[in-house]
């Protein structure tokens, strides 16, 4: 009777914890509202199935308990228990799967009015690309990669020319712009997340991971790291500033150009060799 009782206020005591929880989820600031209710989906599903069989439990304990003139019976199989487990698993399995695959499919889906921003990470910080003005992103490719070219821009690609560089790790977006982030990686497996927008992927060396997100709310949102990346994974973080579009042209127009960096990086070279 004692565990069984100690098992009840585990189930009890676990419901009350996620009411009265003082973890929530962050204020929503992108049009991802679906991964929301897929999450919510999952607590219910999981919850329910954790307080059916805590109870159930209890009622085992309870009604099985040791008595002196009962006797156990041998019962290796039973059909008929097995089939119902087995049909109430699979929709509960497909009540959690379904969802998440419709949510996941919109997720990579992008629309083709979104604006493409590479997102570039490395031990331990954020650095973004641009398209300039004929909004074509240059091609790439990691034998590029160098102290002057850190994108690895093709040097041959007009597109890449007006390309915006921006070392810095704020990321400035225009709001209700849709917007598809090309992610990359120069050394180890890192993770481009921004819990507001409820939006994260892996960036995985050698090619390059993509979703988009429509930021729905101005402000500033705080980028983290979600895959351990060495000692300083703690310190990898960024903003993402969200703004109407005149603050935002602002800011684009005081971006560096591919090609003007290149030039300053000659004019530099020039003065050593002087």
């Amino acid at each position: 009777m004692t565990i069984a009782f100690v098992l009840f206020l585990v189930v009890v005591g676990t419901l009350i914890f996620h009411i009265w929880s003082p973890w929530w989820l962050t204020p929503l600031a992108s049009n991802w509202s679906g991964m929301d209710e897929t999450l919510l989906l999952t607590f219910w599903v999981t919850g329910g199935v954790f307080m059916a069989v805590g109870l159930f439990m209890v009622y085992c304990v309870w009604r099985y308990r040791y008595q002196k003139d009962r006797k156990s019976e041998y019962k290796p199989e039973d059909k008929k228990l097995e089939f119902h487990l087995t049909w109430i698993t699979a929709v509960g399995v497909v009540a959690l799967l379904a969802p998440g695959l419709i949510v996941w499919n919109k997720f990579v889906t992008v629309p083709e009015n979104a604006v493409k921003v590479e997102v570039m990470a490395y031990q331990w910080g954020w650095n973004y690309r641009l398209a300039g003005e004929d909004e074509i992103l240059g091609k790439t490719s990691i034998h590029n990669i160098s102290d002057d070219n850190p994108y690895g821009l093709d040097l041959d690609d007009p597109n890449g020319k007006d390309d915006l560089l921006v070392e810095d790790a704020d990321l400035h977006l225009q709001i209700d712009k849709p917007v598809k982030v090309l992610l990359r990686s120069i050394d180890v497996l890192h993770n481009f997340y921004v819990p507001e927008f409820r939006a994260k992927m892996d960036m995985v060396p050698g090619m390059i991971t993509f979703y988009w997100f429509t930021p729905t709310k101005t402000g500033e949102y705080e980028i983290l790291c979600a895959e351990l990346c060495g000692t300083g994974h703690y310190a990898m973080l960024g903003t993402v500033v969200v703004e109407e579009e005149s603050d935002y042209s602002n800011w684009l127009a005081q971006q560096t150009s591919f090609e003007q960096i290149l030039a300053q990086n000659k004019t530099i070279q020039l003065t050593e060799k002087q």
